[in-house]
């Protein structure tokens, strides 16, 4: 995205107490919603003793630790700070943007309750394309940012299960 369009786009937003409210509301809901919902669903399936335990802990746990690291070492400018404008979702960390976290956790905790519950697993899936949508347009994240995210989580789902 250019910077034109990145200036007008968190300009209409931030003008607007009504657009500003549902797009930090919504960065907030999703992101605690799913930080919520995988350690119930991890417990419920201790609780039940369904098997695959492990694997539900280990498929994004260990990609969100590599990816966690790539980032701190890739360390890639986020878009308040190369186009110099206020974002939208107050956020002050420099660098780390590639790929987004936040995005790729949601899908790749999507995948893994898909293997287990497949209605929660879409739900969270599209909750994960709101949340990429939301980290846009709270200028905190370029597109890139949000599609690598997601195609990493959905990849490492998928391997993680696949192995």
């Amino acid at each position: 995205m250019k910077k034109s369009t990145y200036i007008s786009m968190t300009e209409k937003i931030n003008g607007s107490r009504i657009l500003k409210h549902a797009v930090v509301s919504l960065d907030v809901v999703l992101t605690k919603a799913v930080y919520i919902i995988y350690p119930v669903f991890i417990a419920a399936l201790f609780v039940t003793g369904t098997p695959g335990l492990p694997q539900a802990v280990l498929v994004p746990g260990v990609p969100f630790v590599l990816l966690s690291i790539f980032r701190e070492i890739y360390n890639s400018p986020r878009p308040y700070e190369v186009f110099d404008f206020p974002s939208v979702i107050d956020k002050k960390t420099k660098g780390k943007s590639m790929p987004s976290r936040h995005v790729f956790s949601m899908f790749v905790i999507a995948v893994t309750v898909y293997c287990f519950y497949k209605v929660p697993g879409l739900f969270i899936g599209t909750a994960g394309i709101v949340m990429a949508v939301v980290r846009v347009v709270g200028g905190v994240h370029f597109p890139k940012d949000v599609i690598a995210g997601a195609v990493i989580g959905i990849m490492s789902g998928v391997i993680g299960f696949m192995i």
